[in-house]
């Protein structure tokens, strides 16, 4: 028992810490915002992403084994999300932050922002295959996976918000913030790659 939970822990700490799209920019809003204005956006992802791996092992997942095409729109949707993000990112500049013409994400931003993040999906249905058996009580199997992301996910995106914020008291030039900015939106690009892929060879690949 402890040793699954243990498992359980382990697998949403190194998950949840390691880079991502939602790292990406949380540690962005950091730079350019700072802690206090990006708290919103930090309790969006920490309340968000457990939400998510509720839901989905609860059932929600279901929904999408029926009607796989209906989760690659979703895919779709959120790549492009993910795109238009990063060139928001890329071509922030820090007058336009400075006057407030530029704001970070809201709660309901980042929470629902998880729903379009190819990360988070794999996450979320990876923790729920791989920690639930049909010999254990189910609900309480994904009850505690939600409860480990939400124990794991305030003190790890809370260290890229903080490192984000430390960071921006050292890029202090317009300069330095800009490259930041493209650097981050680049990162941020990247890290749709792979869903890029799995959706080319979804529509592409099959039919060939």
């Amino acid at each position: 028992m402890y040793g699954i939970v243990f498992a359980v822990l382990f697998f949403a700490f190194s998950t949840t810490i390691t880079p991502g799209p939602n790292n990406v920019m949380i540690m962005s809003s950091g730079v350019n915002y700072g802690i206090k204005q990006s708290v919103p956006h930090w309790l969006g992802i920490c309340l968000g992403f457990p939400l998510m791996v509720l839901l989905v092992g609860l059932g929600f997942g279901v929904i999408f084994d029926r009607y796989p095409h209906l989760h690659q729109l979703i895919k779709i949707a959120g790549t492009v999300y993910l795109i238009w993000l990063a060139w928001r990112i890329a071509s922030a500049r820090p007058e336009t932050i400075a006057t407030g013409k530029s704001k970070p994400f809201s709660f309901l931003q980042a929470a629902l922002f998880q729903w379009v993040n190819g990360k988070a999906w794999v996450m979320a249905s990876g923790a729920v295959a791989a920690f639930t058996s049909v010999t254990g009580v189910y609900w309480y199997q994904v009850m505690m996976i939600t409860l480990a992301f939400l124990l794991v996910a305030f003190p790890c995106v809370g260290i890229w918000l903080v490192f984000g914020a430390g960071l921006g008291k050292v890029l202090t030039k317009p300069l330095l913030q800009r490259v930041f900015n493209i650097c981050m939106g680049f990162i941020l690009l990247l890290s749709v790659v792979p869903v890029m892929i799995e959706i080319w060879r979804y529509y592409f690949t099959a039919a060939t």
